[in-house]
């Protein structure tokens, strides 16, 4: 269906289903998601698009559903299937069916296609009920779900159609209208209407009844420092710097993250299951004796990479399918598709989502050692990662296989990428290679489609033994190129590894389970919508015990903290250390706040208007609120740039990219970054983030689509629009090289408190600090401050090539006198192992606790032989405060497992942001 936007349009969003649509009468072998003919382009592509209908995506109701997993069920329609006889496509009673759109359909232009999982048709809904729905679908005020409702017959069979739709109040009085008078059922939601008045009549009263004898409550879960609090010396000079660890620690607040929201995991398997897991042997070729768990994680790892089919008779379900009792029929418990007489495909591989500094390379590397003696071939694995940890995993294959048993190691990247054929690439035992490699050889520059696969040479041309995903959850949004590119390798295992397998909502998890290859209907996102999404939202516990089995069936999840794990990690302390502003700082701060809330008036003002001002005031509050942040830290990284550009745009549409004007946009684009706002074309967060020369920000491989067909911007029409004319980060996530204009002698209350932290831990010998902050710019900063004390420090950051990073890893872990790591805290949150350091010291606060969090179990994890403390810096009466309370309230919805989003990504997600806005600027 055409997408529904409250009056926004979404613009060509990826067809997530990875066949051609209806009408497409040939298929090339293993076309790439997303290709359509051009009858479909010229049914519905917009008039005044400039675009060829190889390029264009079209978004249809069962990919475009952004918008629509908040819809409610409004009523099902018991009809029929016509036409049977004439299609081959199978279904058995209760089995989940696709509903599609066929505009194409020379005989009837309203046509809707009923399909099975496999996408093999059954017949059409008649044609007068058709021509009711196919107007909601179009418009996206319906979405249609069907289930069969009885056997297929010689002519027609029935089916159940379940018509969801919006959630909004004032869009669902005037829908329900439109559906009453075209005789469409509604019942499901004129009761859940009446029992909600019912229940709102029922809570005013107790609201009336509980005001007169009403206490109000207040206590902030962060409060404020007591008198022992050390930051309200830094006036008194420089006596705080003798001050002992211990006297830091009173002046502190104990804080354990982890401990807020510390829920019991709902899906997956119990401790007492994984506990009981059996254990396979150490492989020999391994230099390094596994643990425990990690043996039981090698047997978890051989059997998924060869399942088996349950037997005949047998209750058990094996990636869902079940087996009738005479053995002949294959049903899929999570969709009831059905197979007679044929046997289903297994998904070889699975998720492996172990917590981080647990193992999972090591696990990994045993599996492909203990796998090195089968005879069969494909032997070689390919690994994707990062390119900042590429060299983690030669280094630790190096590390961990016995010399005599050494694997052979390519690392197919820069340089050494050349041109390779199969028989090249068989030569080695490991490939290792990055996601931008893997991306940009399935998406060649200079093509508007993929090559088929496979090909004659590169990545695509292997059948590989086992392709490992190193941070797999950077596929979740199965709109990339990375996860398209990664869907289309080939492959006899497929494996995951990430410790977040779900970041936002279970999307993420869908992507993830397209990849690993289930079969069955799941691997559809349609039906995986219909089946766990949508039900799960609405508090189905049918939908939750179909998603404990899933997850049980393809991912191993086990956490630090369980006992059986037993890692003897070292006690992890953490605290907030609060100081208090001198009071030049306070008024500069002040000054700061008073604008940014004079701002909030004015976008909760303008959020209504039509004229564009709305939008560019809110521009300026997201930035007064970087500046916010950045004042905490040192008021020296507060600049000006952002504020001119936006004055710019305020008379014109675009901005020449000027070298100036470039580094204003690269600024506005980290205030989206930092702000977490979605991409508007994909509705999803944004995935390599860039930005027009008319200050919208999208994901690029979103952008670069649409410059591919209309050449301006889907937000404001601008134009011309060109590839060369996206402006991307400084370098990583925002980050920038550029020194601040200090002295050594400008410091900051923050920048003191920290070195105070740093002069107590250096009295006890041994201790090595890692300073996370998100801004380079305050790296540089307290850079000058450690040189002006005397300290040897390394560094790592966005700015650094991997070679410049490794150097800094070795420095820290074999260099005594280098006691102290400058780390960005985006860089330095996946991939990297810091155990040489025991003292964490975050500098200021991300906006995901997730972030600090991956980087704080760097430092503390396996390997780590001393007592770890972490000190989170806040500034007393600040935006800090506010937005460690934010933090806590993440830390809750991540930690209840799966907890799904609710509400309209464009209309409820910006309230959402917009009441945080409100409460940092208390």
């Amino acid at each position: 269906m055409a997408p529904h936007t409250n009056g926004k349009r979404k613009f060509d969003a990826i067809d997530l289903t990875g066949d051609d649509a209806v009408g497409s009468s040939t298929q090339a072998p293993r076309a790439p998601p997303g290709d359509v003919t051009q009858t479909q382009h010229d049914s519905w592509i917009e008039q005044g698009d400039e675009a060829d209908g190889e390029d264009i995506i079209i978004s249809s109701q069962d990919d475009d559903d952004s918008f629509t997993q908040s819809y409610q069920l409004y009523g099902i329609l018991d009809t029929k299937i016509v036409g049977v006889q004439y299609y081959t496509g199978h279904a058995t009673p209760g089995e989940y069916v696709i509903v599609r759109r066929e505009p194409a359909n020379k005989y009837d232009s309203n046509a809707l296609r009923v399909e099975n999982v496999q996408r093999d048709q059954i017949g059409h809904i008649p044609r007068t009920m058709a021509s009711k729905l196919a107007k909601y679908m179009d418009s996206g005020a319906l979405l249609v779900e069907g289930s069969l409702s009885g056997h297929v017959g010689s002519y027609d069979c029935p089916i159940a159609l379940k018509l969801f739709g919006t959630s909004d109040p004032v869009e669902r009085a005037n829908l329900r209208n439109q559906m009453k008078a075209d005789r469409l059922p509604s019942a499901v939601i004129d009761q859940k209407e009446k029992e909600a008045k019912k229940c709102k009549a029922e809570e005013l009263k107790k609201i009336a009844a509980a005001k007169k004898g009403k206490v109000g409550k207040t206590g902030q879960q962060w409060g404020h420092s007591s008198q022992n609090d050390y930051a309200g010396t830094l006036s008194q000079g420089d006596g705080n710097l003798s001050q002992s660890i211990e006297d830091l620690i009173d002046g502190s607040e104990r804080f354990n993250p982890r401990e807020v929201g510390n829920l019991v995991e709902k899906f997956g398997a119990g401790e007492d299951a994984l506990a009981a897991m059996p254990m396979a042997e150490c492989p020999k070729k391994l230099a390094t004796q596994l643990l425990p768990y990690q043996r039981q994680a090698l047997a978890w790892l051989l059997e998924k990479e060869n399942p088996q089919l349950p037997s005949a008779g047998s209750d058990d379900a094996v990636q869902l399918w079940k087996r009738s009792q005479n053995g002949q029929i294959y049903t899929n418990v999570a969709t009831s598709f059905s197979l007679k007489n044929q046997k289903p495909t297994l998904a070889s591989g699975g998720i492996l989502s172990d917590d981080m500094g647990m193992g999972k390379t090591l696990e990994m590397i045993g599996l492909i050692v203990a796998n090195s003696n089968v005879s069969s071939k494909p032997k070689t694995t390919l690994i994707i990662a990062p390119v900042g940890v590429m060299s983690n995993w030669s280094g630790q294959i190096a590390h961990h296989v016995k010399s005599d048993h050494a694997l052979r190691v390519f690392v197919y990247h820069g340089n050494n990428k050349k041109p390779m054929k199969p028989e090249d690439f068989g030569e080695y035992d490991v490939v290792i290679t990055s996601y931008g490699t893997l991306a940009t050889e399935y998406f060649p520059r200079g093509k508007k489609d993929p090559p088929s696969v496979p090909r004659s040479q590169g990545l695509f041309s292997m059948d590989w033994r086992r392709v490992i995903l190193d941070e797999g959850h950077i596929i979740r949004n199965p709109q990339t190129k990375s996860a398209l590119a990664a869907l289309n390798l080939m492959a006899k295992s497929r494996w995951v590894l990430t410790g977040t397998p779900i970041v936002n909502n279970l999307k993420d998890l869908f992507s993830l389970v397209r990849f690993i290859g289930l079969t069955g209907g799941l691997e559809r996102l349609e039906i995986f919508n219909s089946v766990l999404i949508r039900p799960l939202n609405q508090g189905d516990v049918n939908a939750s015990l179909l998603l404990q089995a899933l997850m049980s069936t393809i991912c191993l999840r086990r956490k630090k903290e369980m006992k059986f794990v037993d890692l003897k990690l070292p006690e992890l302390s953490e605290y907030v250390h609060r100081i208090d502003f001198l009071d030049h700082e306070k008024e500069k701060y002040e000054a700061l706040q008073a604008e940014a809330k004079g701002l909030l008036h004015t976008v909760q003002r303008n959020q209504t208007n039509s004229d564009g001002k709305g939008q560019d005031t809110y521009r300026h509050l997201l930035e007064m609120l970087l500046r916010l942040r950045q004042v905490c830290n040192h008021w020296k990284l507060c600049g000006e740039r952002v504020k001119s550009v936006l004055s710019v745009l305020e008379s014109q549409k675009v901005v020449d990219l000027t070298p100036e004007n470039r580094k204003a946009l690269q600024d506005m684009l980290q205030v989206s970054i930092e702000s977490r706002e979605d991409c508007p074309i994909c509705l999803e967060g944004l995935h390599n983030p860039v930005i027009t020369a008319c200050a919208h920000v999208f994901g690029s491989e979103c952008i670069e689509r649409v410059i591919e067909t209309q050449h301006r911007c889907p937000m404001c029409r601008a134009e011309p629009l060109e590839l060369e004319s996206l402006v991307r980060p400084a370098v990583e996530l925002g980050e920038t090289s550029d020194q601040p204009d200090i002295d050594t002698d400008t410091s900051s209350s923050k920048v003191e408190a920290l070195l105070s932290i740093l002069k107590a831990s250096s009295k006890k010998p041994g201790t090595k600090t890692v300073i996370f902050s998100q801004w380079t710019s305050f790296l540089n900063i307290i850079q000058v401050q450690l040189d002006a004390n005397g300290y040897k420090y390394a560094r790592i950051d966005g700015t650094m090539r991997a070679n410049q990073r490794d150097a800094s890893l070795a420095a820290l872990e074999t260099d005594s006198e280098c006691t102290i790591m400058l780390a960005s805290l985006a860089v330095c949150s996946v991939g990297l192992n810091l155990v040489a350091a025991n003292q964490v010291i975050l500098a200021d606060s991300w906006w995901a606790p997730a972030i600090e969090d991956q980087a704080v179990d760097r430092v503390h994890r396996l390997g780590q032989k001393k007592p770890t403390t972490v000190w989170r810096l806040v500034m007393n009466d600040s935006i800090e405060d506010q937005v460690l309370n934010i933090q806590a309230e993440k830390r809750k919805l991540m930690m209840t497992a799966f907890q799904e989003k609710t509400g309209k990504r464009m209309k409820e997600g910006s309230t959402a942001r917009m009441g945080d806005l409100e409460r940092l600027l208390r």
